[in-house]
């Protein structure tokens, strides 16, 4: 039985709302690229504006994996 239940819960859910993130982040990337004027703006938003947005997307989901391997340590630990 473990001890850190709390911190693979919170894991979980920061991997939900991570995957959420991701997909309007992409959603959003996509209609800003619709919305944008000109060649130069449509090729800006996919280009840099669009990898940034989900790169600050996934922030979630890497908190999330530190969690479970803090959680995975404390058990590994406990366990001698």
């Amino acid at each position: 039985m473990t001890q850190y239940g709390t911190l693979r819960t919170w894991a979980a859910l920061l991997t939900f709302f991570g995957v959420l993130s991701v997909f309007a982040a992409a959603a959003g990337t996509v209609i800003w690229a619709i919305e944008a004027d000109g060649l130069w703006q449509t090729l800006g938003v996919i280009l840099i504006g669009g990898p940034i947005s989900i790169f600050l997307a996934t922030l979630p989901i890497a908190v999330a994996q530190a969690l479970r391997a803090i959680a995975d340590v404390g058990d590994t630990v406990a366990a001698r």
